[in-house]
């Protein structure tokens, strides 16, 4: 038996604003709502994000987070705050560069070129 990816869930107070959100940075489609709780995000080309709302969110760092591309990484990072990211660190190994951001509830994720 083989495991395969159906979707990427993050915990959030408010689904359908950070579901909403993350379709827009990501050029994906909002495919179910389910009144609020649950929302999907079919990105293009790629997996299944979901946003469940639940009561308490895990306070803390995110022990699992996105990595995504772009082909400017810096004009991508400066669209990215101007809709609500924050910047946590730039960070570079040798010619590789990315940043790391929250989303406007606090989730981290990466950004770097591609």
């Amino acid at each position: 038996m083989t495991l395969t990816l159906g979707m990427i869930t993050t915990d959030t107070s408010d689904a359908a604003a950070l579901g909403t959100w993350w379709a827009e940075q990501t050029g994906g489609t909002v495919v179910e709502t389910n009144d609020g709780w649950f929302v999907t995000v079919q990105l293009p080309g790629g997996p299944m994000l979901a946003f469940q709302r639940v009561d308490d969110p895990t306070p803390g760092k995110n022990r699992l987070h996105l990595d995504l591309g772009a082909p400017d990484l810096d004009a991508e990072v400066q669209r990215l705050t101007a809709v609500g990211a924050q910047v946590v660190a730039e960070r570079s190994m040798g010619d590789f560069r990315w940043v790391t951001l929250t989303d406007p509830d606090g989730n981290e994720f990466c950004v770097a070129n591609h």
